[in-house]
């Protein structure tokens, strides 16, 4: 591995996780808002595309309405090839900034703006630019889980299935990279690539909570199980994994591994996918807290939470909460997303985001 020069990195500010607030409803509540959303969806032209992460209830209205459940690029691009003219986003701000950055012509709304992301608020768009222009020598390679502020100061975009592959390109040409924002993630592909990587220092406030010990001592009580990791997840908890990758390589871990359980290191809303693909199977939540605590695990993000059958009601309703982007930082992010994607398919690899991406 490259040891990383002495460089000052700017600090990261506090981030303000808010309360984790699900929707309850009866069953009978969520029938009746099921049946007006299905017809408000008809009436205005609309595609529901929803994350992993979020709610069951969202996840099963967007497979039976013809949306699609996936990671966050795969929902912009199927809401590209889809014929809807508006863009329903159930996930967090950056995705729909995403889907509007691939495609202008449609109407993108999302039932919470304030559903955002630990590492995108990370990120501020003016600190990561003044800090790029400090170091000018270094192609700039950045998460998907970022503002489309950010990609656009970006040369590449990249996702947590395409992040290894692209890094080793452009290390293999002799390439310094300065990667943003996710430090875990970087760390990642700087020791399986070797890559010169000088690491901006956010952090997923789902992945970074799992506890290395704990699980360990998890491992020895589930012989059977194997660990799946997200690589936004600590390298202590990374070296612990029998399969590490994104949120559509992990579901594919589990569906194709012989195993009859799994230990898995990301956002618990993954679950109700892994579940579908491989019904016979136990899935258990890794650890976020330590050894002896009473609280197991919480790894569900707050923000994917705030997404909801009310809200998304309410904003079929009144297209409120439409993401916008101007032009100028559009046109210069999804140059950067270009990239990749061209990159992707001469490689034939599928551009798979995880986590809060």
């Amino acid at each position: 591995m490259i040891s990383q020069p002495l460089i000052r990195m700017p600090a990261v500010s506090a981030i303000n996780v808010p309360p984790m607030v699900e929707e309850q409803l009866s069953a009978t509540e969520r029938d009746r808002l099921v049946a007006r959303i299905k017809t408000l969806m008809a009436q205005h032209n609309a595609v529901l595309v929803a994350h992993y992460y979020t709610s069951a209830e969202l996840q099963d209205l967007a497979e039976a309405t013809g949306g699609c459940v996936s990671d966050s690029l795969e929902m912009a691009r199927f809401g590209h090839a889809h014929a809807a003219k508006t863009l329903i986003v159930a996930g967090v701000k950056f995705m729909g900034e995403t889907a509007k950055i691939l495609n202008p012509e449609k109407r993108v709304l999302m039932p919470d703006l304030d559903a955002n992301c630990s590492l995108d608020l990370a990120c501020p768009a003016d600190q990561f630019s003044a800090f790029c222009d400090q170091h000018p020598e270094r192609v700039v390679v950045v998460y998907a889980n970022t503002s489309a502020a950010v990609k656009a100061r970006a040369d590449w975009v990249v996702t947590s299935g395409t992040a290894v592959k692209i890094v080793a390109h452009l290390h293999a040409q002799g390439k310094k990279i300065l990667w943003a924002p996710d430090k875990y993630l970087g760390d990642y592909v700087q020791k399986t690539t070797g890559a010169d990587m000088l690491l901006w220092q956010g952090a997923c406030v789902v992945h970074e909570a799992f506890k290395a010990e704990a699980l360990a001592k998890m491992k020895l009580d589930y012989a059977d199980a194997a660990v799946l990791v997200h690589p936004e997840s600590p390298a202590a908890v990374i070296a612990l994994a029998d399969v590490v990758g994104s949120t559509t390589q992990l579901i594919n871990a589990a569906r194709t591994l012989p195993n009859p359980a799994f230990i898995v290191a990301t956002d618990n809303g993954i679950f109700h996918k892994m579940q579908a693909v491989a019904p016979g199977k136990t899935f258990l939540e890794a650890p976020t807290a330590g050894v002896g605590a009473t609280c197991k695990s919480c790894a569900h993000c707050p923000w994917m939470a705030m997404n909801g059958l009310q809200k998304l009601a309410q904003v079929l309703e009144t297209g409120a909460n439409e993401i916008l982007v101007d032009e100028p930082t559009r046109q210069r992010a999804v140059h950067s997303i270009q990239r990749m994607l061209d990159f992707a398919a001469q490689q034939q690899i599928k551009p798979s985001v995880g986590g809060n991406d």
